[in-house]
């Protein structure tokens, strides 16, 4: 009986077949949606006969049975094996992306490339092995490589299914073919050109031909007619991968040649072992030793001392010469210099989620703060890390743009209450791998597993660890996973900085509160959202500033360690109590803990600034921008230093930096506004205010009338007309929010006074909480001699001099 070739458009099984996507010699692959669960799968037809006899069909469903079991974020989930007219079809979850070998056409990837995928690669065959299910067929044409850096094999176990093994009458045909040969057969294992059984060994040599590919991008084996081909691959020893691409390192290689043995043997045993090696590139070639070298020593110590010799001298003539830069690529990488910076890059989620990224960010953010304990290491925040997701720069750029030695990067899975960490490292100068290795717990342990991850790390780069951050790296405790989860839920919308990111932040944080009532952290990331609230003018200081001082305080009885939560308490303790020694020590002592927290840095250095003390408060300040070299809000506040500092120049050139991380950044106009009034630039200080309205959501028509408004008094009147129509705005304006204090200022500008002090005493009483940067900002120079100004930077508690004049 023919069978009917779907056309597209008809239903097979209740799949409606939208476009031919692949095909092969194992069938059709077709882009179809699932009428019945709305999504898009795809749909294999296998060749017509294939499955004819009812002893091939059963073992094919039982495969099909197996692999529907298999759970693993590097194999292709098959939904559903099915059959309608005669027509036997395999239901796979669709992966966009591309494969492998449309990736190589651009040629050989680099090292870390090539054991972040080959990593994936054998856990995805471990996985299925334990299942007692082979490949069989694996090449780069079955590897898809997902937009968000996954690699998913394809065919799982299909060429198996349908040729059990390969008999003379397939294997004459194969062999007699004089055309070019593409496809599987570059990638046949030994075993199987003879015609013996296939087992994980076999699928095992494949993945090292497919490293081989990678690393150099040519193939092991490069006949071009397939009598040729396999018996090259049965007999002949694959070239060195060091030979193709002289920057592969030697445990790689040993790794590759390791995979490619002729005798299956003498292979990895097993995919799971194969993993393990390329986590550990450094120490592979040290497993790998020949029969021949073994039985005869003497004989191996004279081929090594001829080998050496023959290599120095070619080594020696390469440097004289400089062929192709070799002497620059041969110092380049002869040396590696201290590690003392480092930055993590966002991990990548694997869950299948994207409501699941949380969770990945999270995860991120938890593994700097642990890095970021190590006070001899300097360790990228978070906020400028986050620029960095999804990237397509290279690493070195990275580390170029970051100005860091190593970067790390890897992958988190969360599956149920299992999390699994791969991470590996990367030293940034000459991109090359360092180590790797993947941590899986309950998610009950998971601060145990971040910090393992972290003292790995800070073991692998040998650097200086304190007994204190020994102490804390080796320190853990069983988490609720309920409550971690609305945590790093409550982190994720706070990092947003918005009001909507705030609130639903708070809401997150109060839940992980309600699940644990002891959890520490919780009650830092609560005083976090309700300072930010308190600054950003959308509620009075009463009433978050003592909810963030109360859920700092909680945070710091559960747990003093905690450097958040002692930032938090002093920036309380500095902007609403005014009690300015004591949010010195808490500043103090929160940097002690972390000195790589960046906003830290930058709460000190306002702190300091607001005290009078420039360069100190300029020196923190720059250290936060080290530390958070794309966070626009630091890059902001170390423009608004040199401000105080009457620096109006670099306070302009540093705002304009501040642009380049995010345009028309609206702290950083607002500021921009008070720097050009100080140099009487009022027509680009007009300018740069029409925008920052903008920002903030006002109609251009409104716009465009105070900024018109402003021009036509400015050149009627000059400055004093400026001022003027300023204070006019500021006072309609104050209908609808406090604006004592900018008030005050304004009426200063005019030169009155009198009414600038009665501003000022009423902005006392509202406790606006810019009054603690009254000693620093220049807006009030004009008025630090008059008695009435020191006796309201005393009742500020700023300790000022005779004068009350800012030092």
């Amino acid at each position: 009986m023919s069978v009917p070739v779907p056309i597209i458009g008809q239903v097979l099984g209740h799949y409606r077949i939208l476009e031919q996507i692949g095909a092969g010699g194992m069938g059709v692959v077709y882009r179809a949606h699932d009428e019945q669960l709305d999504r898009i799968v795809a749909l294999k037809m296998l060749p017509v006969g294939t499955l004819a006899d009812e002893a091939t069909r059963t073992r094919f469903r039982k495969e099909a049975l197996a692999l529907a079991k298999l759970d693993h974020p590097n194999v292709a989930t098959i939904h559903e094996f099915g059959s309608q007219n005669g027509v036997d079809f395999l239901v796979t979850a669709y992966i966009p992306g591309i494969t492998l070998d449309t990736k190589l056409d651009s040629g050989a990837l680099t090292e870390s490339e090539v054991i972040f995928l080959g990593i994936q690669l054998a856990q995805g065959l471990a996985a299925a092995h334990q299942q007692g299910v082979i490949h069989r067929d694996l090449k780069p044409g079955n590897l898809r490589l997902t937009p968000d850096g996954r690699l998913k094999i394809l065919d799982f176990g299909l060429a198996r299914l349908i040729e059990p093994e390969y008999d003379e009458e397939t294997l004459t045909a194969i062999l007699t073919k004089s055309q070019e040969v593409a496809g599987t057969l570059p990638y046949m294992a030994p075993e199987q050109l003879r015609g013996q059984k296939a087992d994980a060994r076999t699928d095992i040599w494949a993945a090292g031909a497919v490293l081989f590919e990678m690393a150099t991008g040519e193939r092991p084996f490069k006949q071009q007619t397939a009598p040729a081909l396999a018996a090259d691959i049965i007999h002949k020893p694959p070239p060195a991968p060091r030979s193709l691409n002289a920057d592969l390192s030697p445990g790689l290689e040993a790794i590759i040649a390791k995979c490619l043995e002729k005798e299956p043997d003498k292979r990895y045993q097993s995919a799971n072992e194969l993993a393990i090696e390329l986590q550990r590139p450094q120490t592979a070639n040290a497993g790998v030793t020949s029969v021949a070298t073994a039985k005869s020593p003497f004989r191996w110590r004279r081929a090594v001392i001829a080998a050496g010799l023959a290599v120095f001298c070619m080594l020696a003539l390469l440097f004289a010469l400089n062929v192709g830069g070799w002497r620059e690529r041969l110092l380049r990488g002869a040396t590696q210099g201290p590690i003392e910076s480092l930055a993590v890059l966002p991990l990548q989620n694997l869950s299948r989620d994207p409501e699941q990224d949380y969770f990945a960010d999270g995860m991120t953010e938890e593994l700097i703060t642990d890095l970021s304990k190590i006070g001899s290491l300097r360790v990228i925040s978070r906020t400028s890390m986050m620029h960095y997701k999804g990237t397509t720069k290279t690493l070195p750029e990275i580390a170029h743009e970051l100005n860091v030695d190593a970067v790390v990067e890897g992958s988190v899975q969360r599956s149920g209450d299992k999390v699994r960490i791969t991470a590996q490292l990367i030293y940034a100068p000459t991109d090359r791998h360092m180590w790797a290795e993947s941590y899986e717990h309950d998610l009950r342990d998971i601060l145990t597993l971040q910090s393992e991850v972290a003292r790995a790390i800070a073991s692998q780069i040998k650097i200086k660890v304190s007994p204190q951050e020994h102490a804390y790296l080796s320190s853990s405790r069983v988490i609720n996973p309920d409550a971690y989860g609305a945590y790093l839920k409550g982190r994720y919308y706070w990092n947003q900085r918005t009001p909507e990111g705030l609130k639903k932040g708070q809401q997150h944080l109060q839940q992980a509160i309600d699940i644990d009532p002891n959890y520490a952290l919780a009650y830092a990331g609560l005083a976090d959202c309700y300072f930010v609230l308190a600054f950003s003018g959308t509620l009075p200081a009463s009433d978050p500033m003592p909810k963030a001082r109360a859920a700092a305080l909680k945070a710091l009885q559960i747990d003093d360690t905690l450097a958040e939560a002692h930032a938090s308490l002093a920036a309380v303790l500095e902007n609403y109590d005014w009690k300015w020694t004591q949010a010195e020590s808490e500043y103090r002592r929160a940097l002690e803990l972390n000195p790589n927290y960046s906003t830290g840095h930058q709460f000190y250095g306002g702190y300091l600034m607001n005290m009078g003390r420039y360069a100190e408060g300029i020196a923190e300040m720059k250290r936060a921008v080290e530390l958070d070299p794309l966070s626009p809000i630091i890059s902001t506040f170390l423009g608004r230093a040199y401000y105080y500092a009457r620096q109006n120049d670099q306070a302009i050139e540093q705002y304009h930096r501040t642009f380049e991380i995010v345009p028309n950044f609206i702290v950083a106009l607002s500021f921009l506004v008070q720097a050009y009034e100080q140099k009487g630039m009022y027509e680009e200080a007009i300018t740069a205010s029409g925008t920052a309205l903008l920002g903030v959501g006002q109609s251009r028509e409104k716009v465009t009338k105070i900024t018109t408004e402003l021009r036509r008094v400015y050149k009627a009147s000059g400055p004093r007309g400026y001022w003027q129509k300023r204070l006019d705005f500021a006072k309609e304006e104050s209908k609808q929010r406090p604006m004592s204090l900018e008030i005050a200022h304004l009426h200063t500008r005019l030169g009155e006074n009198e009414q600038a002090f009665a501003w000022l005493d009423k902005a006392y009483e509202e406790h606006d909480m810019w009054l603690s940067t009254l000693k620093a900002d220049p807006k009030w120079d004009s008025l630090r001699s008059d008695p009435r100004f020191q006796d309201l930077l005393r009742r500020v508690g700023i300790p000022v001099n005779e004068a009350g004049v800012a030092h």
